[in-house]
């Protein structure tokens, strides 16, 4: 995953610390790798909870040398991805039509990701909506009926420049109801998570599908820029918080070099799963999150 390349040679300072691990000196060592994983993304909170639970695996004896360090480390990545975060599959269960409420912020990429979500259901069979509910951006729309094109997907637009995204969002919703779709893709305006005004518009825009079918939106998916570092746990806090909760993240630009740490600071404090991530700018560049795959990248298997 290259994606992670960044935290990687970040992580580099930990390796260094296995290699030269002692039991006489596993307090200041311990110190140390506490400073490393913080200056990686993985954020205070998180790094503190992984090296607590080692320095008592540590105090009783089970861990003694640098590889069995390593190996609790990633155990202990893997479990808060899998405790904290839980299913990373797509929770639609039988509603007809499924609703998915994509969210973000202006240049993570949100349109993208619609069009490469659209692409992958396609291709499973299923019938897609888009409703272009961004109706701030100039142009969103028909960026995102470019996308439906190449996805050979059907859209709704708003009829008019006035139209108000929660209206658009509903009328796609009554839209995909009478056509028989199976699952209708949501867009959202990209905004500052410190707007309030808009994030209240993004709030009636749930409330909205929620009034054209029963449980929508079935899941509220926010799009983050891997590349952003610990900016995303603010980004996701204020977008959780207004929503009422997200059911999902979806992780962009993993192709370039993301901070992998602050993944998990993510998934700690929300305790909401990422379930896809970004790795390209093609149609397939959309793959399901694999938590032992995302590890074993932060942390390769010396050769």
């Amino acid at each position: 995953m290259k994606g992670t390349s960044k935290t990687r040679e970040k992580l580099g300072v930990v390796e260094e610390l296995f290699a030269y691990w002692t039991l006489e000196d596993a307090d200041q060592e311990l110190e140390e790798l506490e400073d490393a994983l913080i200056m990686s993304d993985f954020g205070p909170k998180t790094s503190f909870k992984i090296v607590d639970e080692i320095r008592e695996r540590v105090k009783l004896g089970e861990l003694k040398t640098g590889p069995d360090l390593r190996k609790a480390l990633k155990e202990s990545i893997i479990n808060i991805l899998q405790s904290r975060g839980g299913d990373v599959e797509l929770n639609l269960g039988d509603a007809q039509p499924a609703v998915i409420l994509i969210v973000g912020v202006n240049g993570g990429g949100k349109t993208t990701t619609i069009g490469k979500l659209a692409a992958k259901f396609a291709g499973a069979g299923a019938k897609v909506v888009m409703g272009a509910g961004d109706t701030f951006r100039a142009a969103a729309a028909e960026q995102l009926e470019e996308w439906a094109r190449r996805a050979d997907v059907e859209i709704v637009r708003a009829d008019n420049d006035k139209a108000r995204p929660d209206a658009v969002l509903f009328k796609a919703v009554e839209y995909a109801k009478t056509s028989g779709a199976d699952i209708v893709l949501c867009d959202t305006s990209g905004r500052l998570h410190t707007n309030i005004d808009l994030m209240e518009e993004l709030a009636k825009c749930k409330r909205s599908v929620g009034k054209a079918a029963k449980g929508a939106p079935h899941e509220t998916l926010l799009v983050l820029d891997g590349t952003t570092g610990l900016n995303m746990t603010n980004q996701a806090r204020e977008f959780n918080i207004t929503l009422g909760g997200l059911s999902g993240i979806i992780l962009t630009k993993l192709d370039g070099t993301a901070r992998g740490g602050a993944v998990v600071s993510v998934v700690d404090e929300l305790g909401v799963p990422v379930k896809f991530v970004g790795v390209g700018e093609g149609l397939e560049d959309l793959r399901q999150f694999d938590i032992d795959v995302f590890v074993e990248a932060l942390f390769p298997e010396s050769k």
